[in-house]
């Protein structure tokens, strides 16, 4: 269980500007594109990385004392870990994130892994400290989930690749594509305190891509007390951090917008609360985004659509 008086000191500490930005990697190259740590981001929870991984090219690591998610962004390549593996998982292939569904592998604590990229690869990490060790597995597209939230113009597409019913300690991963022109994470909300079953305490980042260089988003991040208003433009590859507060998202017209959410916090869940001065727009959508599913699920499996929660 989370010490939710130390959390809450971490939290009221200087903390790093909340957006970063990614470095170029150059084709051929293999290198770190973004990365912050819960130590960086004055956190106890999330780290979080993305890497491109060159043809041919190799990326070994450790879990050590966390539990990760490995998510393939684009590009094709085969996993391997030990302990606990008997054959490599094959990554693959995924032209990019507006196009397909995502693969990605689940790696508990004290595992080591190899990941060896038969095309130019990129794959983010997704970390969180954890003290359970859960199996190691694929996580396949059609193993990943496909609900639409909202209505109108907050119309958006949720896939849970780690969702709280998942076998994790407390990671949580989804990705979230926002059509052109319409709003995310809305009606706005947080999850920056310790009440269950109402609502959680969690670390989380926003890793972002837009289908075009030119593209961009907008996302406000307020406290509820108005201690904090913060605007950033996002554009592609940009990470955000939410230490706390609301934090609701807009892509500008012309461009879809991609991110990639990973959570960590108090207990196993995205419980989460609305800014009551919008919580009853969820009662009142308009019929959803004909847009949306942007990416079709490979499944069989139906869709949830409706008003749903965050995200």
């Amino acid at each position: 269980m989370r010490n939710v008086k130390n959390a809450k000191n971490v939290k009221n500490t200087k903390r790093p500007a909340p957006l970063l930005h990614s470095r170029a990697v150059a084709t051929g190259r293999t290198g770190t594109q973004v990365s912050v740590t819960p130590r960086q981001a004055k956190w106890d929870y999330v780290g979080f990385s993305v890497r491109q991984i060159a043809r041919g090219d190799t990326w070994s690591g450790r879990t050590g004392r966390h539990e990760a998610c490995l998510v393939l962004l684009s590009g094709l390549a085969a996993v391997s870990w030990s302990p606990d593996q008997h054959r490599a998982v094959r990554l693959g292939p995924r032209r990019d994130v507006f196009t397909d569904y995502p693969h990605a592998v689940y790696l508990p604590p004290g595992t080591a892994f190899e990941v060896r990229a038969t095309e130019r690869t990129e794959i983010a990490e997704c970390r969180s400290p954890s003290t359970r060790r859960f199996p190691p597995r694929e996580i396949r597209p059609e193993d990943c989930g496909l609900e639409v939230r909202g209505g109108g113009n907050a119309t958006r597409q949720i896939i849970d690749i780690l969702p709280p019913a998942a076998a994790a300690d407390r990671l949580l991963v989804c990705e979230v594509l926002t059509p052109a022109g319409n709003w995310s994470s809305y009606p706005p909300h947080k999850h920056d305190r310790h009440a269950p079953p109402v609502e959680a305490d969690l670390d989380e980042t926003y890793y972002y891509r837009f289908s075009g260089p030119d593209g961009y988003g907008i996302q406000r991040l307020y406290t509820a007390d108005g201690r904090s208003d913060q605007t950033l433009r996002v554009t592609d590859g940009d990470l955000v951090i939410v230490h706390d507060g609301y934090h609701p998202f807009v892509a500008a017209p012309g461009f879809d917008a991609y991110y990639l959410n990973t959570l960590a916090g108090s207990f196993r869940s995205m419980a989460a609360t609305d800014d009551p001065r919008y919580a009853h727009l969820r009662a009142n959508w308009p019929p959803p985004d004909a847009r949306v599913p942007m990416i079709p699920r490979p499944a069989a499996a139906g869709a949830v659509v409706g008003p749903g929660r965050s995200r």
